[in-house]
């Protein structure tokens, strides 16, 4: 069974830093690319950053670049999400995704706050 658990979310000041952590379990963690999503009250969910585990590429909306770092550990099977110098527009609810097999998997989501 394909599980994604999110951790590492709170409250924080701008100009702040959180580490957002995603606990993979039930594949081959080395072959799939995991996302991470952020949805704000009232509007879309929106893509943030992925690693690719085959290859290590990553990518990052221009938003969050320069800001947010993703990174893998495989060891432990979990992709970190490092948010740096955040701001309040950087609030919401974050979702560590992935697609195996043409099936979408989605983590519980975990709430990031930035205060003014």
């Amino acid at each position: 069974e394909v599980q994604l658990v999110e951790s590492g979310g709170g409250l924080v000041q701008a100009g702040g830093s959180l580490r957002l952590s995603c606990a993979a379990s039930g594949f081959t963690f080395d072959n799939y690319a995991i996302g991470w999503f952020r949805q704000a009250p009232g509007k879309e969910r929106e893509g943030v950053s992925c690693i690719n585990n085959r290859d290590g590429l990553t990518s990052y909306v221009g938003s969050v670049t320069g800001r947010f770092t993703i990174s893998s550990d495989y060891a432990k099977h979990t992709v970190y999400l490092q948010m740096n110098s955040l701001r309040p527009e950087d609030t919401a609810v974050y979702y560590c995704h992935a697609n195996i097999l043409s099936r979408q998997f989605w983590g519980q989501g975990t709430q990031v706050t930035v205060s003014p």
